[in-house]
């Protein structure tokens, strides 16, 4: 019993979940996950990307409202923080997006 209430009182303790932590790390293996059946499935550049917005729509989705809860709890305005959430969502897509070209590029 000694060793739980320490226990106990560690867990109590610890930091909360960084919700833009995990909404960033799950649309990013989110978006990774889609290149290989999308090279061996031969998609077109065009294709890739409307894959990307239909299969990562819900990770994407909570990836959005995480950032812009924590920044508006940072005391950005609405506005800057959907501006901000667009911009690190588009900077994943681009990332993502530029990989899957390489891949199509002849070497």
């Amino acid at each position: 019993m000694l060793v739980a209430v320490p226990l106990a009182m560690m867990l109590a303790a610890a930091p909360a979940a960084d919700p833009v932590g995990a909404g960033r790390k799950a649309f990013s293996q989110c978006l990774s996950a889609q290149i290989q059946p999308s090279l061996d499935k031969k998609l077109t550049l065009g294709d890739f990307q409307s894959t990307l917005k239909q299969k990562c729509a819900d990770k994407e989705a909570a990836f959005r409202a995480a950032i812009v809860a924590d920044d508006k709890s940072s005391g950005m305005s609405e506005k800057e923080a959907q501006s901000d959430a667009n911009d690190q969502v588009s900077e994943y897509v681009d990332k993502i997006t530029t990989e899957y070209e390489d891949y199509l590029s002849p070497a």
